[in-house]
């Protein structure tokens, strides 16, 4: 039985920050997703980790959405399909890149992320990224976003703020966060 090969991208955000105890800050500094991967039983799946950046998706510049899309991109011609772990702030940034540069990729791109860091006891993390990994390998090749048990198409992705999660930007209740 041959593995589906998903290349995982890791891009920081608050699914991979951890806490300082000598500075007292949350923040990235560090992966936590390879502890989080090998918690996983992932039968049938070999993941290849690309670790591009390690990022507040709040501090991210055009080009590293750019750097982002052309990553997922090429890991998606060579992949089985691609999950993008980003910071919640701007995830829908670097969807939209990647469907305004590339149109639908040749295999799923699914990006996730976490409202609260897996490090904390009450997170999303961990659902959110086993989440991804199991919609990459059944969703048609597209862009998605696939977080707290649902799975969005781009284009017209944003964060609700007020709902705490994604929606399709005609449900936004007022809280969708459109830049």
């Amino acid at each position: 039985m041959s593995k589906q090969r998903i290349a995982l991208i890791s891009t920081g955000g608050t699914i991979e920050k951890t806490y300082d105890e000598l500075s007292g800050v949350v923040a990235n500094h560090v992966s936590v997703l390879d502890v989080m991967l090998a918690s996983l039983v992932l039968r049938g799946v070999e993941v290849m980790r690309v670790q591009l950046m390690n990022k507040d998706s709040l501090d991210m510049t055009s080009d590293d959405h750019t750097l982002i899309a052309e990553t997922a991109d090429r890991m998606a011609r060579t992949a089985d399909g691609v999950v993008v772990v980003h910071g919640t702030d701007r995830l829908a940034d670097s969807g939209e890149r990647l469907v305004a540069m590339v149109g639908t990729p040749r295999r799923p791109v699914v990006f996730t992320g976490a409202m609260r860091p897996y490090e904390l006891r009450n997170t999303d993390a961990m659902q959110n990224l086993t989440e991804a990994l199991l919609a990459v390998q059944i969703l048609p090749p597209g862009v998605y976003v696939a977080m707290h048990n649902q799975v969005l198409a781009f284009p017209g992705v944003v964060k609700d703020r007020q709902a705490g999660t994604f929606v399709k930007r005609a449900q936004a209740g007022g809280g969708g966060d459109v830049r």
